[in-house]
């Protein structure tokens, strides 16, 4: 990183140690900013991607079931997919479950398992584009290996910021899957940021633009600077919104 980058750095270091100075949190406040933010992190992670549920209908769906009236059961079963993944992913991440290529094919399977059970977990056999975007993604047939190499990088990769934020990128420039590649980038990204003591991180769709013009520049350019400020800036945010919640609760 950058100056500037190395400055937000070390910002979120101090942010980090004022979290993990109000340890052991108020399990019955924790349990509700949880319960909270999950419903954000599923509402902005769909929606990135066009589900059309609001964040209202996206709590309703996901608490009660309710069908939302003129809206596609696709996005319904999005959201009761996505949430019940990042459930999922909140036990692996507290475990000591060894991170692999499994692990990443199985967040895949349970965010589209009933949106598109034919596909979940299944690595494409065509070619993968993003509508109006210049990157190109690997041959179908380098996907296994591809996968593989990740997977074996996870089992021993820190569980840091800067290893979340790169699994996230290798992810979507591997771009595995026929859909579902970013949702499932997302929820291994904050899979490691959990399993390293910090709160998951949501991209928000005001965020969308910039989000994908990072990704394909880190992709088509090599430059990650942009992607990376714009992820740290998010968990920097993100601790700051912890830290005000929790520090009123205590």
């Amino acid at each position: 990183m950058t100056t500037e980058g190395d400055a937000l750095r070390a910002s979120i270091v101090t942010r980090k140690a004022a979290l993990d100075a109000l340890r052991p949190l108020r399990q019955a406040a924790l349990d509700q900013l949880r319960a909270a933010w999950d419903v954000e992190l599923t509402f902005a992670s769909n929606a990135i991607e066009g589900n059309t549920l609001t964040l209202r209908e996206t709590a309703e769906v996901i608490a009660h079931g309710i069908t939302v009236g003129g809206k596609p059961l696709r996005d319904h079963l999005e959201a009761q997919d996505h949430h019940a993944a990042l459930a999922w992913v909140r036990d692996v991440a507290t475990g000591s479950t060894m991170l692999n290529e499994t692990i990443v094919t199985e967040i895949h399977r349970r965010i589209i398992l009933r949106s598109a059970p034919e596909i979940a977990g299944v690595y494409s056999r065509v070619p993968r584009r993003i509508a109006g975007s210049a990157t190109i993604f690997p041959n179908p047939l380098k996907i296994p290996a591809l996968m593989g190499a990740l997977g074996d990088w996870l089992a021993t990769a820190p569980a840091t910021p800067t290893t979340a934020f790169d699994a996230h990128f290798r992810l979507t420039a591997i771009h595995p899957f026929s859909d579902g590649n970013g949702r499932t980038a997302r929820l291994l990204m904050n899979l490691l940021l959990i399993r390293g003591g910090y709160p998951p991180v949501a991209v928000r769709p005001a965020d969308r633009i910039a989000y994908l013009d990072a990704l394909e520049r880190a992709s088509t350019h090599d430059d990650r600077e942009p992607y990376e400020m714009l992820m740290s800036g998010h968990l920097y945010a993100t601790l700051g919104e912890y830290l005000k919640i929790l520090q009123e609760a205590a």
